[in-house]
Parts: C-alpha cells; structure tokens; sequence
C-alpha cells in the first residue's frame, strides 16, 4: 500500500571528526600489549559509560520512542567478537535509536567506543552517508564524501593488525512504520518515506511517530574475511560499500516499497515502449484513422489500468481499517509471515492469495503493512472502479483491468507493458490466480493470462528473479454470503455500485464476523520451475515476439502449483469442523455428545496425518468450538430431556457447505477409505488401495492434491491404520490381502464413519453421472460441451428429486475438469468431428462405481441420465 521516506536524520555533534592519536595507536601491532581486540570481550570499550549528553538525550526522547526490534533475538549475531554497528545515514536521531535499541537487546551500545577505538570517533557504529553539507556554517565540513572515512580506517587497522576482526552489523530504522490506536491523523504525514526531509520534518516525525519505530539489524559481516580477499584499499572500501547500500536498498523496499514514480510518468514509458506503439500503429490501420486518434485511445486505456500509489492515503487507509478490523473480527492470525521474510528479500514478489471476499484486498494489504512489508500493486476488476472508491482503491495500489480482453489487441498490449514495467520497476504485484471469488469454497479451475504476463515480462528483463507467494485466506463467516446464497441458488449476480457499498457499511459495522487467518504457503521460485519445465533456456532475455514452446507448459505448471501450495497452507476452523460434521446428517443436526465425537475424530486425522508443514488447526476444544459457533449465530441449540441438539437452519446450512469445501482436500484419503464401506461391509486393503490410485487423478485435478499415486496409496494404508486403531474398521483376515470391515448396524462408529465419507460423496456422484451419461449415448455422439450440459441437467435433477445437494453438485465447471481428465487419461477422446469416442475401460471404471454408490443411486442417476436430442427431436426438458 505504501512507501516510506527516506527521511534526514538529525545532525549528530562533531560527525566529521578528524583522525586522531588513537587511529596511529591502533595500526601500531604494539598497541595493548599482550591483548588483542579479537580476543578482548565485546561488552569491554576503552571507554566504560556512554556519554552524558546522550545519557541526557536518551532520557529527553524516552518518552516519545518505543521500538520493535526485529529479529527477536538480535542477540544471536553476538558471538563474542568486537561489534561496530552501520547505519545508513548519520544523525543525532539514529545514533539514540540505536543505543535504545541495543540496550534493549542487550547489545553493546554504540556510543561507547571499540577497544583502541579504530575510527577515532570514539564510538562503535559508522554510517555510509551524510547530509549533504553544502549548508554547513563550517567551512571544512561542506562537499559530499565519496565514501565513509570510518570505514576505511576501520579497514586500514585490519591490514596492520592481523589479530583484529571487528564485524559490522548493519542496522536499518524506520520511524512511523504503523498507527495504531494513539496515533494521530497528523502523525499520517511525517511517515517513512523514500524522500529526503530536513531536520524540522525529521523531528516532527521523531515526535509523532516515534512510537511506531522499526529498528532491523542484519546478520553480521567480518571485516577480517573482506580484507583477507587482497583487493586494493580503494577498491575494498567501495565494494564493502557497494554490499552495504544494496543492503540497505533491499531493506527499505521491502519495508516502504520501491521509490514510486508518478502514475503519469508510468503511463508515459508504456505508451513509449516499442510493442505498445506498434500496437498503435496497428490500431490506426484496422481503424483507418490517425495514429494520434489510436495515441489517444491507448493513452485512455493506460490511464484506466494504472495505480497512483499514495503515502498519506495509504497512511491514513492503515489508520481506519486497524479500527475496523477490531471492530468487526475476533482476531485476524497470521502465520509462516517469518518464512517469507527470510526468502522475499532480493525478488520481485508476487502475491497469489485465495480469493473468497472482497476483504482479501484490503486485509492482506494492510496486513502486509502493519507487519512491515510494502504491500503490493492489486490487480483488480475494473467493476470495482467505482466513484470514490475507486480512486481511493487506486491511490492504495490498485490496478484496474477488464474482465475480457480478446479481440482487443491495444489494449492486450498496454496491460501487458503496464504489468512488465511494474516487473521491472521492482513492485511487487498481487492477482487472483482464479480470476473471481469463489461461490462454492473450493478453488477455482486457475486463469492463466496474469501469470503470462508476469512470465513474459521476467523473460523480457530477467535481472531481478521471481517468487511467486501463494497465500490461504480462512474466513469463518463471510460479509458477502447474503449474496452468494442469493447465486447459489440461481439469480443472477448484482452489479457493484457506490450506493449498494455506503447502504452497507452501517450493517457490516454491527456483526461479528469470527475470527479470519491468513497463512503463508511455500513460495514458488520463478527460476525454479523454469529449470524444470525450461532446461534450455540459459537466463538471457526473451523478445516479446518470440514464443518459446515451453511457454504455455511453464505457465500451466505454474497456475496449479500456486493452488496445490494455497491448498497446503489452508487452516482448519471451528465453523470447518462443524460443518464437516452437521452437513453429513440429513437434517444438519447432531445431538452434543456425537457433534464432539466427531469434531474430536477429525482432529485427530489431522494430527495423525498431516498434510503438510504449513495447514494450521484451531487450538480449541470441541466444546469451546460450539460455544463459539452459537457466539456467532452459526449454530441453534434445541434443548431436549435427553439431551440437547445442535443445528443449522437451511440457509446457514448452505452456506455452511462453502466452509466445509475450504477444508475438504484435507480429508481426501480418509473421505476415501470411509466412502468405500458406505455400501460395503467387507472390502480387501489391497483392493481399497487399488481402487484408490485409479480414483485419484480425478480427485487430484478437483481439488489440487500434491500427492503422486504412489503417496496417495500410503495415505490411505495410514489412514486404515488410524481407523483399526479409533475402532471404525476392524482386521478380520490379515491374510487373504488383509480383510477389513466394518461394524454392522447402526453403531456409534458407523455413524462416524459415514460422516467422514460424506464431504466427497457427491463428488463421485458426479464422476457416476458423467460415466452414466456417455455411456448412455454412446461413442462418437457427445461433444465435450454437449456432455457438460447434460450432465449438470442430470445433477440439477437428481437434486430436485431427492435430497438437495451441496450448490457445486451442479457445477458446470466441476463436469469440465472431470471431462478433461478423462481426455488427458485417453479414458475417452474426440473424432475427427470433435466428438468424444471411447472403448470398454470405461465400462470397467464405471463398474468400479458399484464400490462406492449404492445400487439404489446408481440405478437412479442411470435413469435421470439424458440422452442428446436428435436433429428431429426437440431438446431435453426439466
């Protein structure tokens, strides 16, 4: 959302101090006979006390500072060697910083000299630059310095005493990084930025913001080692400082973002480049009119797509939305944050979150920023540009871009010069790989035009590599589920407008929306799946003309890798459990003790067989979990002499089905094995694992598994295991392939079972109903979209005859996915006439169905099955 100032530290007294006795008692291997500074404890300074003016300083800005140190534990980097602490720039403000700071720490403070005192300023801590002095009532101190004094006699000692290894650790600050509850509307305007600012600003900013101070101290670097390279003393003092200002770029675009130019100035390089003025020129030749009329056109196009990043209102956006967050949620968790900041810096950062509420904008972006990153440039939809709130979207990173853009070539080629020149710039980016917020709970099949154009663009430049930051999203209530009910069951969806938005707000503003999570995935490296996927590409520049055959696979590869690590770092809440466990029973309801029965069981799966590093589960016991859930107005509680009953009315209950989708991946194997003795009391373990591997593709493209068959066959067999052990199967032969079964009647165990099995019930439903349908009309008579149709009438049926299904049973786009994995399978492929052909393995796989549906449905959903309409027959009706 933002960037920061690079603001002018205060002046400190007597920075320019000239060599003194002690830098030629240091060069001197006399010096401090019989003690070494290597050896000398890094608490023991040739001076004991800090000075008193910055004791009498310290006390005077006490009041107005309070920092978060990162990392933690800074202390680590202490290893008992002399310390000397760099900073970026010199200032009385910096220096008092960072003996705050250290005290805190328990470091050495830095404004007590090293033993000897190398650089003669009788402190330990140097910095790479200064204010420019051209101002400067003494004479002898105007003139900007090529390179810090300090540091090269901190050098020069080291190439006269060979005993002497000081380690510089490099020391970032950032003043007024994030308002909370006492800050000031004021205090928005005297924050980070990349600007320099005089010394009045810098104290404004020093008092207003101080509270909201970030000190960042690096990982160590041994001057020893440097030296010992035997470069030539000009040339180690410029690359130590070369290293060090990188560093010190790193940190501040990381912390405030890149130096941003202008939205004007932006637009101007993307109408200059060289595709987007053969685009138009091409434009004025389909036109036949004047290349300034297609200027004009590409110029408005640019304008509409284009960000105008704001400080102050992202500053002031971080304000407000603290206030609402505590106003409106329980508690927004973030996790795994620590494993990006350890892999982000040095790469352009793409942030890919799930996409399920508009809040995913705003929460990770002020999450981002609160927690000391630069959010990023949000593509969004150009529906979302609306008055006001556009512009506010805008000035906070925002990037409008339209729904469609086939057919439309110019501005195909401004979008994509826009996007390559944020790339290039070093801005991070954020889109949702989906395209549109999911209705159902369940990832979106991925749409792969904006990590093309991310891809075309690294390709282009390729200086700065790519990481690709998968993000989940956990709500466990939804602002929009109104209107996603509303979808779900068939009306059309409502167009954004500015007075739907304001009507809204008061209301959003009473209701308790739970708690949400946001949790970082294992990021993709760019560079990585290039290797694999590119092995012949050597890392130099790709033309926008040319198109590598590898380029499409990259991308595709891409796109599902980024939901399988969504997927990976989902986390599990109360509403989560409670719906895997109440939309399994016909009337959504449970009595108290079997709902935590089963709340406790899938906790346990979870625990026994984790799927991965990253998922996160609610730390809550069952029945805190309910309480909760009647907290929010998510469960009824019936009370009953012979015990209570808890449940969800219809509409809850549908809106529950999109919860418990956010999770169901992660019960895929158990799901499975629980599936299979729905209609079975007895199956072989060989025959379950089997049948498993076979179903597994399928499951796989659904819902984005990271398993090869081979892992998904020993997650059942642990699964198995698990379920011997809780008493939901049992081994009846451990010869004959390992005969399991389960308990006849209708036993507690049972019902657990069959509640476990129940989320991907319907999804082999859908399998059987496309099976049902092709075979039904035979080979060489149904297209790919014919089929799809068909099928999801068929489903749209059997849901209206019998018992109402979960909303995505009738998913067009589900029956899409299955088909194209048949074809990808060979199962069953088109004819010269686009028709779908296919032999007896798919009667085999259908036969398979019998293990899994009952003979009952099957027989159902044959009958519901429809058969094309012939060219004399009108079509099916419902």
């Amino acid at each position: 959302m933002t960037s920061m100032s690079k603001q002018n530290p205060l002046p400190f007294p007597g920075e320019e101090s000239q060599p003194t006795p002690a830098d030629t008692a240091l060069a001197s291997p006399s010096t401090d006979a019989g003690t070494t500074p290597a050896a000398t404890p890094v608490h023991a300074r040739a001076a004991g006390r800090r000075p008193l003016w910055a004791r009498l300083l310290g006390r005077l800005v006490e009041p107005w500072l309070s920092l978060k140190i990162e990392p933690e534990d800074p202390g680590q980097y202490n290893d008992g060697r002399p310390v000397m602490y760099v900073l970026e720039d010199y200032g009385l403000s910096n220096a008092l910083i960072l003996d705050k700071a250290c005290r805190q720490a328990g470091l050495p403070s830095p404004l007590v000299p090293l033993a000897g005192d190398p650089t003669g300023r009788k402190r330990a801590y140097l910095a790479l630059s200064r204010r420019s002095s051209s101002n400067s009532l003494i004479p002898e101190q105007r003139g900007a310095k090529t390179h810090s004094d300090s540091l090269a006699k901190v050098l020069q000692a080291h190439r006269v005493r060979d005993d002497l290894d000081v380690h510089l650790v490099p020391v970032s600050i950032f003043v007024g990084r994030a308002p909370d509850k006492q800050s000031g509307w004021f205090a928005v305007l005297f924050s980070e930025n990349w600007a320099l600012v005089g010394r009045f600003r810098r104290l404004l900013g020093l008092l207003l913001n101080g509270r909201n101070t970030i000190v960042r101290f690096a990982p160590p670097i041994s001057l020893r080692s440097t030296v010992d390279e035997g470069l030539e003393p000009e040339r180690t003092v410029r690359k130590l400082q070369r290293v060090l200002r990188t560093h010190f770029r790193r940190i501040r675009e990381s912390v405030i973002g890149p130096d941003l130019s202008t939205r004007r100035l932006l637009v101007d390089q993307v109408l200059a480049a060289e595709t987007v003025r053969e685009a138009i020129a091409s434009q004025a030749k389909r036109d036949n009119s004047k290349t300034s009329d297609a200027w004009k056109k590409a110029h408005a196009y640019a304008w509409e797509i284009a960000a105008d990043y704001s400080s102050p209102v992202v500053r002031s956006a971080s304000f407000m939305l603290s206030h609402v967050w505590n106003r409106i949620y329980a508690g927004v968790l973030v996790h795994h944050l620590d494993k990006f900041k350890a892999a982000a810096p040095g790469h352009e950062v793409v942030y890919v979150p799930s996409h399920r509420s508009h809040m995913d904008y705003l929460l990770l972006s002020y999450l981002l920023y609160d927690r000391g990153i630069v959010p990023p440039h949000i593509v969004a939809g150009i529906n979302l540009n609306l008055p006001v709130v556009g512009t506010l979207l805008r000035k906070g990173g925002a990037f409008f871009i339209r729904r469609s853009i086939r057919g439309n070539a110019l501005y195909s080629a401004v979008l994509s010069e826009y996007v390559a020149q944020l790339v290039a710039g070093g801005y991070s980016i954020e889109y949702f790989v989906e395209g549109g917020r999911s209705r159902t709970g369940r990832l979106l099949q991925p749409k792969g035009g904006m990590i093309s154009m991310t891809l075309r663009a690294f390709l282009r430049q390729p200086r700065k590599p790519v990481l690709f930051q998968p993000i989940y999203i956990g709500y466990e209530k939804l602002m929009e589920g109104g209107s996603y009910l509303d979808e779900l069951s068939g009306r059309p969806k409502e167009k954004e407008s500015i007075w739907q938005l304001l009507w809204g707000i008061p209301k959003v503003l009473k209701q308790n929306y739970g708690q949400v999570v946001v949790n970082f995935g294992e990021p993709i490296a760019l560079n990585d799946v290039l290797a694999e996927k590119a092995p012949e590409w050597g890392g130099e520049a790709v033309s926008e003309d040319e198109k590598p055959s590898w380029l499409s696979t990259t991308v595709d590869t891409l796109a599902e890798r980024i939901q399988v690590r969504i997927n990976g770092a989902a986390d599990v809440n109360p509403i989560n459990l409670l719906a895997l466990a109440l939309l399994s029973t016909p009337k959504h309801a449970m009595g108290e003790a079997d709902l935590i029965a089963q709340i406790e069981l899938c906790k346990t799966l979870l625990v026994e067989m984790p799927y991965s590093g990253r998922v996160t589960v609610t730390p809550h016991s069952p029945e805190r979990i309910i309480a909760h859930a009647e907290e929010i107005n998510v469960l009824t509680r019936i009370k009953h002499p012979l015990g209570d009953v808890l449940s969800v009315s219809g509409d809850t209950a549908v809106l529950l089905s999109y919860f418990r989708n956010n999770v169901v991946h992660l019960f895929t194997a158990s799901s499975w094995v629980a599936c299979c003795f729905q209609n079975n009391r007895r199956m072989s373990r060989t025959g379950l694992v089997q049948l498993g591997r076979t179903v597994y593709p399928f499951l796989q493209a659904e819902l984005f598994l990271p398993w090869t068959e081979d892992e998904f066959a020993q997650r059942i067999d642990q699964t198995i295991d698990v379920f011997v052990r809780e008493g939901l199967l049992q081994n009846v032969n451990e010869d004959d392939g390992g005969i399991l079964a389960r308990n006849t009647g209708q036993t507690d165990e049972v019902f657990r079972l069959r509640a476990i099995g129940h989320s991907l019930q319907q999804a082999f439903e859908r399998y059987y109903i496309a099976i049902s349908v092709l075979v039904k009309n035979g080979p060489g008579t149904l297209g790919a979209a014919e089929l799809e149709s068909l099928c999801q009438q068929a489903a749209q049926r059997l849901s209206l005859l019998y018992a109402p299904a979960a909303p995505e049973f009738f998913d067009k786009s589900l029956f899409r996915g299955f088909i194209q994995k048949l074809r990808e399978l060979r199962l069953v492929w088109p004819d010269e006439n686009s028709k779908l052909l296919f032999d007896e393995r798919l009667d085999a796989w259908a036969k398979d169905a019998k293990f899994i549906l009952g003979r009952e449905l099957r027989h159902t959903i044959e009958r519901v099955s429809p058969e094309a309409a012939r060219p004399d027959e009108p079509a099916p009706q419902d």
